[in-house]
């Protein structure tokens, strides 16, 4: 296989499987969150590769997409469901078989805990032959590899239906802050905005609040006529994904001068870079003098610029004025492709192959 990347040419060879001893290997990374589950399959990359010459653009075999994969939201049996599905349909799309996979890395949300962990590599162990290497992470963890291209160095940001803030210090040691879900309060979150601009809207109508632009930007989007009627619709489905779509009617609202509204973005700005400082205060990834270099990865809908009102500009402005060496990083990648980078470095770490994490 032949990639092209400035006019040089990349060779991906095949390598035989030590499983089969024949055929091409492949690695597979899984991003699993709240809203959706993507899995792509890519060639197995060369150990003689450095870090720093991974072109822009990876080979993708296939990609698949799936629902949510976490247990937390949609329990067990549908969780597993769910990762089975989109591994196999990857595979298929493929053209390789299970026999052919060198690693697998997937990262989930839900994934909290060592027991978290070990009940999805349980999962595995039932689908997998028993030569592939299993790996398992936090979601925030593939998010961060697809921003420095598999090092697993500086922190991530996520806000999309969820918001978690991870990170990792040279060292090794890792630490994060918030992703505790929207009843112990990732208020900055797609959930968290969109749940308080709804609670405006239900406070502005019974008197309990000020009255806000939200309520006809709200109804009119979900086709409703009365504040009324948000209680069968909040509770008919309280999917946590469904209720973050409305976050563009808040940012609606906040552009064109709504102070509810406004007061809602700012704050889950507020919110998104206290996480974000908690982690680097406990990794000190700034430095002793405050003032050291690390990248934060920024990822998801709510980080993405909207119009005027840009929430992940509003985040990085409220980090910088603490930690001036913190670098903003767009990934150019998708975290699925991160997981299958860290797939390939765990790999080569326990083959003592050139690991770059």
């Amino acid at each position: 296989m032949k990639k092209y990347k400035n006019g040089e040419i990349w060779r991906f060879e095949k390598e035989e499987d030590p499983g089969t001893g024949t055929g091409s290997s492949v690695i597979l990374g899984l991003d699993g969150g709240t809203t959706s589950t993507i899995c792509v399959c890519m060639p197995l990359l060369p150990s003689s590769v450095p870090y720093h010459h991974l072109p822009d653009s990876l080979p993708v075999l296939a990609r698949a997409v799936a629902g949510c994969s976490n247990h937390n939201s949609v329990g067990e049996p549908a969780a597993r469901d769910t990762l089975e599905q989109v591994i196999a349909e990857a595979l298929s799309k493929s053209g390789f078989s299970r026999s052919a996979v060198r690693a697998i890395c997937l990262g989930v949300s839900g994934v909290n805990s060592p027991t978290d962990q070990e009940r999805i590599l349980t999962w595995l162990r039932d689908i997998f032959p028993f030569h592939v290497k299993l790996y398992v992470q936090n979601d925030a963890v593939a998010a961060l590899a697809s921003g420095t291209m598999g090092k697993l160095h500086g922190c991530v940001l996520i806000s999309g239906t969820g918001c978690i803030s991870y990170g990792f210090a040279e060292d090794g040691r890792e630490a994060r802050a918030a992703g505790v879900g929207p009843v112990l309060g990732d208020w900055g979150s797609g959930y968290g905005i969109a749940a308080q601009a709804l609670t405006a809207v239900v406070k502005a109508h019974d008197g309990r609040g000020p009255q806000t632009m939200l309520t006809n930007s709200i109804l009119h989007t979900l086709g409703l006529s009365s504040p009324d009627e948000l209680i069968g619709w909040t509770y008919v489905d309280p999917s946590w994904a469904r209720i973050a779509a409305l976050v563009p009617e808040v940012v609606s609202c906040a552009e064109a001068g709504d102070q509810i509204a406004n007061k809602i973005l700012v704050d889950a700005v507020r919110e998104l870079a206290l996480s974000v400082k908690a982690v680097v205060q406990r990794l000190q990834l700034c430095g002793e003098d405050g003032n050291g270099s690390f990248p934060i990865v920024m990822v998801g809908g709510v980080l993405e610029a909207n119009k005027s009102w840009d929430i992940g500009k509003e985040v990085i402005n409220c980090i910088l004025e603490e930690y001036p060496g913190a670098c903003p990083v767009r990934p150019k990648v998708e975290p699925a492709v991160g997981a299958a980078l860290l797939a390939w470095n765990f790999l080569m770490k326990e083959q003592g192959g050139n690991c770059h994490s």
